[in-house]
C-alpha cells in the first residue's frame, strides 16, 4: 500500500518555483531518502506532504487522506530547525510531548531508543548538539507514528550517534512505519534508504534503489596509474587514456587490477600510486544535480611506490 503520494505537486512563491510538478509514491514500511542541493525544494516537499504548506498545484495524499486531514497522532515530524523549551530536561521534554497523545510510548523507552538515556535528566540547553538532535528525534517518535518525516535528521550528530539514528530508522521501517527523510549525506542515503530521489530546482530528476541509480548514472569504474608512460606502451585489455602524469584505465573491475599490474610490469613501466575508484551515490548526485560544492573524500590508494 502506498502511504505517501505526491501527484504533480507544485509550489510557487511569486516568480520562484519551489516544486515543479513532483510525483512520487512511498510504500508502507519503506525508507525513502530525498537528496539535493540547498534550495532544491526538499523542505518544501516535506511541508506539502505533512500539510504545513498548501501546494499551488497537484495533490498530496498521506495514509489515504489529504495531509491536513490526517490524524496527527499517526504522524511523526522532525523539522530541520526545532527548538523545544531549553530549560526542560530531555526526559521532561519527551514526557511533555507524550502527554499530547492518548497512547504514547514510555518516555524512558524512547530516550533509550535514541541513545540519550544516560543524559535524560540534563537540561536540553546543556546537552551537546548531537544529544539535542537525538532528543528531538525521540519527540518525533513518542507517538509511535505510522508515517515519519525526518528533515536532515542527523545534522550535528557525531558518527556514532548517526549510526544509532540510522539503526533506529531501519528498526522503525522493519516494524511497518514509513519513513521519508531528507539528507545531504550520500553514505547515509545509501545505508538506510530502500529508494532515493534526487531533487534539483524543484524537479524530481531520478528515483530508484541506490544500486540502480549508481548503475544508470554513476559512471564507470576506473584505475588511475601515476606514471608518465604512453598508453600505447602498455598492452591492456581496457580503454586507456593519458592525462597529466597519469594513465586512466577505464572500466576496470577490482578483480582485474592484478592484470593491469602484470601488464605494467611486462612493459617495464615505472609507476607510483595506483588508485581504483568505483561510482557511488555521490557520483550520481554530482551528475544529476550539478552541485559541485559537494566534498568528496580522497580515493583510497591501492598501492604506492614502484609496485613491480
Amino acid at each position: 500500500m502506498d502511504v505517501l503520494v505526491a501527484d504533480g505537486l507544485e509550489k510557487r512563491y511569486g516568480e520562484t518555483v519551489a516544486l515543479d510538478g513532483v510525483s512520487l509514491s512511498v510504500a508502507e514500511g519503506e525508507v525513502f531518502a530525498l537528496v539535493g542541493p540547498n534550495g532544491a525544494g526538499k523542505t518544501t516537499l516535506v511541508r506539502a506532504l505533512t500539510g504545513t504548506t498548501e501546494p499551488t498545484g497537484g495533490e498530496a495524499r498521506v495514509l489515504g487522506e489529504r495531509p491536513a486531514a490526517v490524524n496527527r497522532s499517526r504522524l511523526g515530524v522532525l523539522p530541520q530547525s526545532f527548538s523545544p523549551p531549553a530549560r526542560l530536561s530531555a526526559r521532561e521534554l519527551v514526557a511533555y510531548y507524550a502527554g499530547l497523545y492518548d497512547d504514547a510510548r514510555d518516555p524512558d523507552d524512547v530516550l533509550a531508543t535514541v541513545g540519550v538515556a544516560d543524559s535524560a535528566d540534563v537540561r536540553y540547553e546543556n546537552l551537546s548538539g548531537g544529544q539535542q538532535r537525538r532528543t528531538c528525534l525521540g519527540i518525533a517518535l513518542v507517538n509511535d507514528p505510522d508515517a515519519l518525516f525526518l528533515d536532515e535528521p542527523t545534522t550535528g550528530i557525531d558518527p556514532a550517534g548517526r549510526r544509532t539514528v540510522q539503526s533506529r530508522i531501519a528498526d522503525l521501517a522493519a516494524g511497518g512505519a514509513t519513513v521519508f527523510l531528507t539528507t545531504h549525506d550520500m553514505a547515509e542515503a545509501e545505508r538506510v534508504a530502500d529508494r532515493v530521489g534526487f531533487l534539483a530546482d524543484g524537479d524530481l530528476v531520478a528515483v530508484g534503489t541506490p544500486d540502480d541509480l549508481v548503475a544508470e548514472h554513476g559512471g564507470e569504474r576506473r584505475l588511475v596509474v601515476r606514471t608518465d608512460a604512453d598508453p600505447d606502451a602498455v598492452d591492456l585489455d581496457a580503454p586507456t587514456t593519458a592525462r597529466d602524469g597519469e594513465l586512466v584505465v577505464h572500466g576496470v573491475e577490482a578483480e582485474a587490477i592484478g592484470g593491469v599490474v602484470d601488464a605494467l610490469s611486462a612493459a617495464g613501466v615505472d609507476y607510483g600510486e595506483l588508485t581504483w575508484t568505483q561510482p557511488d551515490l555521490e557520483d550520481v548526485y554530482l551528475e544529476l544535480t550539478g552541485d559541485r560544492e559537494a566534498v568528496r573524500p580522497p580515493a583510497s590508494p591501492v598501492a604506492g611506490g614502484d609496485a613491480r
